[in-house]
């Protein structure tokens, strides 16, 4: 059996739904019981919790022979980098509580680095509590910017023909698509055939720069001329606190976007870590679910 935490999440969601095709027994976590209903009818089992409650984490993780952990933290937390602190010792109680031998933790390019990377400092943090776990073998995932983030961006592309980010818009981003990460996960937790603390980057198929994505997501949506704005740390700080997400996450994001610019998060591309699903095709894919869903629902309209 694998417990597969934040299984409505972008990671997973397709790390569940692989391993059930796979005929694996799945113990899916989340916090809503509506939107883990699909992974139910699947034929997950599902658990409603808080990932804050050790006593709900230890008794999901009992009886696992693998679990894939997250921190799901919430971008309108008022001290983000605490409720990264608060999640990670939760998890990694929950893992010594419970037994399990077998981890698979989602973390992120630059994890390997301590203070002034943002939101990555936390997984640093969380990485180094896994490192003192005995006799656990833990596999860290690192990707770093996810396609899917970019996709936050196609109403203002659409309507304005601009997607702005405090990224500078020369540098080149490894980023990825979750479904390859998702896959190297599932693949893991259900071979469970490495030992002790290891790390593994996930880097995408090629770095993209933000000035290149948006040409990439211009010309599918049908607007050839959209254009990267980059704009400052204080003008990203303000626009996504207008957007609903708190102070803290923001400061914590645009040290993080500060890091990239000033290429302090980076990696050896091999073909090892090197992914296959690139942003093009991903994009494509994303549109062409989008226009089934709305021919679905004018179906049943």
């Amino acid at each position: 059996m694998i417990t597969v935490m934040g299984a409505t999440g972008n990671t997973g969601a397709k790390i569940s739904h692989t391993l059930l095709q796979a005929g694996h027994h799945v113990r899916a976590l989340g916090r809503s019981e509506a939107k883990l209903a699909e992974l139910a009818r699947a034929g997950a089992e599902v658990r409603v919790g808080d990932v804050t409650d050790t006593r709900f984490l230890t008794a999901a993780f009992t009886g696992a022979d693998a679990v894939y952990t997250l921190l799901p933290t919430d971008r309108r937390a008022a001290d983000y980098r605490a409720a990264q602190d608060r999640e990670g010792e939760t998890i990694v109680a929950a893992i010594r509580n419970s037994g399990v031998r077998y981890v698979v933790a989602l973390s992120s390019l630059g994890g390997d680095l301590g203070e002034g990377v943002g939101v990555i400092s936390g997984l640093h943090a969380q990485e180094e509590r896994m490192k003192h776990l005995l006799d656990v073998n833990v596999l860290i995932l690192r990707p770093v910017s996810f396609f899917e983030n970019l996709l936050d961006h196609v109403d203002l592309v659409r309507q304005e023909g601009i997607l702005t980010d405090s990224v500078a818009a020369d540098v080149a981003v490894p980023m990825v698509a979750t479904r390859d990460i998702a896959e190297v996960a599932a693949r893991a937790l259900a071979a469970r055939d490495w030992f002790g603390f290891v790390a593994h980057e996930l880097l995408g198929p090629r770095d993209l720069t933000h000035r290149e994505a948006t040409r990439i997501l211009g010309n599918a949506l049908g607007v050839p001329s959209a254009e990267y704005v980059h704009v400052s740390e204080n003008e990203m700080i303000g626009a996504l606190v207008e957007a609903g997400l708190s102070n803290s996450f923001a400061m914590q994001y645009v040290e993080m976007t500060r890091a990239f610019n000033e290429r302090r998060v980076n990696a050896r591309r091999t073909p090892a870590n090197t992914t296959s699903t690139s942003f093009e095709d991903f994009v494509q894919l994303q549109l062409q679910l989008q226009a089934t869903d709305l021919v679905g629902a004018d179906a049943a309209a």
